[in-house]
């Protein structure tokens, strides 16, 4: 399948474009995303009538081959990228991938929506809607449970689309509201979940995936503020506030009537697509040809001495990145060597957002009672990138830091020891114990 240069449309972090994106990283397709301008303006691009052309329900995701090939429906596209192995290799097990996807719509994706969008404040709260979807979910986890009790993955021996779909579907659920004792009574299904969002192909797209320490609640507040934008066209209609309110009631009685999940989750998803974005800190800074992701998968996939290091060197761009190496200040107050690995990623944890714009291997020296953490990290941007964000300002300070020049012996040295976690570490003096990275 040589799908080079084709094309997703989508809004940012919309977990239906996720399914398309993760079977792509498995598959190896090519596959640009458009989900921000100029290329694409949620609400507006998918309105205009070239769009509507190939796209008649004007619905994201979407995608456009460069053979000429539209496809709508989210499941669509992302069987379309896959490979026979993701796809079921066997027809029986084409069957049983078949099965797991609409499962995932039929029995996750409706009580899903209902209970977690009011949590977000795009949906109005309604208990007895909640607890029917707390119901609905709870069957659907039984099912899934009982089916890994003696798997690792939902068909066959590895990941399938069957996997990447229905863990796509359940990503909100396990962010906002399976709290620990709620999930407890399925642990196989969370091992599962787990897995597979840790995959380097899943991380690659969805970044680090923190599961809910605590159920989230019907956000009133956040309900209110969005309320407004979806108003607006009742009010354009004359004769006022009164004559507005019996056509209110109306929506309301034919919505009781009639649930229709898909038209409430379109809505819910224009929604989500609208909600104020957190400003880049790196919003400032130029473009970079340098594909930090592209580095990552190298490193992540390949050999680190024979590919990723000497891919990190021919792209690396030095003007809009810099390379800095830490050292933590106060070894003496390290102890058991897992305590020291817990600050590291603990550190890391804290940082989930800076992740798109910053790679790092962190090493541990030693061992218990005598030992020392350094690392070297690469940043988007001259300076250190913690002080453009209090989020990220929380572990730096324990730390000292220093620029290094990319074109200096040390930094090479440096880049290639911490990187491939071997060497002399001349200045350590001490063996490596075990590293982290941060990617």
């Amino acid at each position: 399948l040589a799908l080079a240069g084709n094309t997703l449309y989508t809004y940012p972090e919309n977990w239906r474009a996720f399914k398309a994106q993760i079977a792509a990283q498995y598959s190896g397709a090519r596959l640009k995303v458009a989900s921000n301008p100029p290329a694409f303006t949620f609400g507006q691009t998918n309105r205009t009538p070239a769009f509507l052309n190939n796209f008649p329900l004007g619905k994201v995701p979407a995608y456009q081959g460069d053979d000429g090939l539209c496809l709508f429906e989210s499941n669509a596209i992302a069987y379309y990228l896959s490979n026979d192995a993701l796809r079921g290799a066997t027809p029986q097990a084409a069957a049983q991938v078949l099965q797991w996807v609409s499962f995932a719509d039929s029995e996750i994706i409706p009580p899903a929506s209902a209970w977690v969008f009011p949590t977000l404040g795009i949906m109005q709260f309604n208990k007895q809607a909640t607890e029917q979807a707390k119901e609905d979910v709870k069957r659907a986890l039984t099912v899934l449970n009982q089916h890994l009790t003696t798997r690792t993955f939902l068909v066959g021996e590895r990941i399938s689309l069957a996997d990447i779909t229905v863990a796509c579907s359940m990503i909100w659920l396990y962010k906002q509201v399976l709290e620990p004792s709620f999930r407890q009574p399925y642990p196989n299904v969370t091992r599962w979940f787990t897995t597979c969002v840790n995959q380097p192909q899943f991380k690659a797209i969805l970044g680090e995936v923190k599961l809910c320490e605590k159920m989230a609640q019907f956000d009133a507040k956040k309900f209110a503020e969005m309320q407004p934008k979806k108003e607006t066209p009742p009010k354009k209609e004359k004769g006022g506030k009164e004559a507005a309110k019996p056509q209110e009631k109306k929506e309301k009685k034919k919505e009781e009537k009639k649930p229709a999940p898909e038209e409430e989750m379109d809505d819910c998803d224009a929604a989500l697509a609208a909600e104020p974005k957190a400003k880049d800190p790196f919003a400032a800074l130029p473009k970079s040809a340098f594909v930090m992701d592209e580095f990552k998968r190298k490193y992540s996939n390949e050999d680190t001495l024979t590919v990723a290091i000497p891919h990190f060197w021919e792209h690396f761009d030095r003007e809009g990145y810099s390379i800095w190496y830490c050292q933590y200040k106060y070894p003496d107050e390290l102890e058991q060597t897992f305590k020291s690995c817990n600050l590291i990623t603990g550190m890391f944890q804290r940082l989930d957002k800076l992740r798109k714009n910053a790679f790092a291997s962190v090493l541990l020296f030693g061992g218990n009672n005598d030992s020392s953490i350094s690392g070297i990290w690469v940043f988007r941007g001259q300076e250190l990138a913690f002080t453009l964000s209090p989020d990220w300002q929380i572990d730096y300070e324990s730390y000292d830091w220093r620029k290094l020049d990319p074109n200096s012996d040390e930094c090479k040295t440096m880049v290639k020891e911490y990187f491939a976690w071997e060497g002399e570490f001349k200045h350590v003096g001490k063996p490596v114990n075990q590293g982290k990275v941060f990617k």
